[in-house]
């Protein structure tokens, strides 16, 4: 079929796009239009569970022991990680308390500090860093680290911040470590029980991994937008202040990519950890943030309280689904391969020395 300007068109515009995006926002609008509720919403949850556990499942078979115990070793690269997410966020979010009461309110402005003082997101951190070929078995300790901290510092810094809690206390969410170690550890040493039997045919089979980690995201954002529609967030806010709370979260995921890409280049960091100092730093969990927000919060508040995050929550995995597949396609040359193994030195002298000239008698 002879090709057209028309369909010339439409395939060059076919290439650029990137249908991982596509696929995204078309989960948002499947859980706009279907979501999950009661028994439907149940399945969901528990097929989100799976699938996550059968991602680290994976990256346990795939990484070797020693990989793993690097990425505990890597504390060069977890601090700056943490303090962005303890510290330096929890800073930024304080910026919402300069609005005067009636451009936010006092639930959302609650909200935006609530989101600022939440752990990192683990799932989502180890699926873009896989996706952007960065240090997986970093990420999974980084992130991990994030969320047992959180644990602990989160209610801390929102009672601190926030005075959130009816009674004052400051409780603890121990359930949360259960889950951590059901849904992400035990799976992981699972794959690596099993990684000398399967792990050279998981190399056969990468898209495998890749089908995993897309999946998983957008299980994810359907579920997040599900719960979304269910609970009547979204018809409680004005669309002007909706907007405004739009432009705050764009504001602080970009302050918070850009310091945590500062950060890591300022200590020097290879190209794998930066990859996973940006999205183990600039990313925020909904899973953790909807429990902790249900304790700290009273009940009729809570719906308001969390609208920051599930927007947070929603740009972050669009803007670091696209910066990862970005980022896979734009691999550094690695630095060792020009100096590990110098020349030979007679080898690289013999050419700078001139001809003999040739005999032309006996002397």
């Amino acid at each position: 079929m002879p090709q057209t300007p028309l369909t010339g068109a439409v395939r060059r515009l076919a290439r650029r796009v990137d249908w991982y995006i596509v696929a995204l926002f078309g989960a948002i609008g499947v859980a706009a239009l279907v979501p999950a509720e009661r028994e439907a919403a149940e399945a969901v949850s528990w097929l989100t569970r799976i699938a996550i556990g059968l991602l680290f499942f994976l990256y346990g078979a795939r990484l070797s022991p020693q990989a793993a115990l690097d990425g505990v070793r890597h504390w060069r690269l977890h601090l700056p990680v943490l303090a962005l997410t303890f510290a330096a966020f929890p800073l930024l979010g304080l910026a919402a308390e300069l609005l005067p009461d009636r451009v936010l309110g006092a639930e959302l402005t609650a909200g935006v500090l609530f989101l600022a003082v939440l752990p990192s997101t683990v799932q989502s951190s180890i699926a873009f860093t896989s996706l952007a070929r960065g240090n997986v078995a970093a990420a999974l300790c980084s992130a991990s680290f994030s969320t047992v901290l959180g644990v602990l510092l989160t209610p801390l810094l929102a009672v601190a911040l926030i005075g959130a809690g009816e009674d004052g206390g400051i409780p603890v969410v121990l359930g949360q470590l259960g889950d951590i170690a059901v849904q992400l550890l035990l799976p992981f040493l699972a794959g690596q029980a099993v990684r000398r039997w399967i792990s050279d045919w998981l190399g056969r089979h990468r898209t495998l991994i890749g089908l995993c980690d897309r999946g998983s995201i957008l299980l994810v954002v359907y579920a997040a937008f599900s719960r979304g529609m269910t609970t009547g967030i979204w018809q409680r806010v004005s669309p002007g202040r909706l907007a405004l709370l739009g432009v705050l979260a764009a504001l602080l995921l970009g302050a918070a990519l850009l310091l945590a890409d500062r950060s890591a280049r300022l200590l020097r960091l290879p190209r794998e950890d930066r990859v996973t100092a940006l999205f183990c730093g600039a990313t925020k969990s909904l899973a953790s943030g909807l429990p902790m927000a249900s304790v700290l919060f009273p009940a009729d508040e809570v719906a308001m309280t969390v609208l920051p995050l599930m927007l947070y929550h929603t740009l972050q995995l669009v803007v670091c689904a696209a910066l990862a597949r970005r980022l896979s396609r734009t691999r550094e040359p690695a630095p060792s391969a020009p100096t590990s193994a110098p020349p030979p030195a007679p080898a690289a002298s013999t050419p700078a020395l001139p001809p003999t000239p040739p005999r032309t008698g006996r002397r």
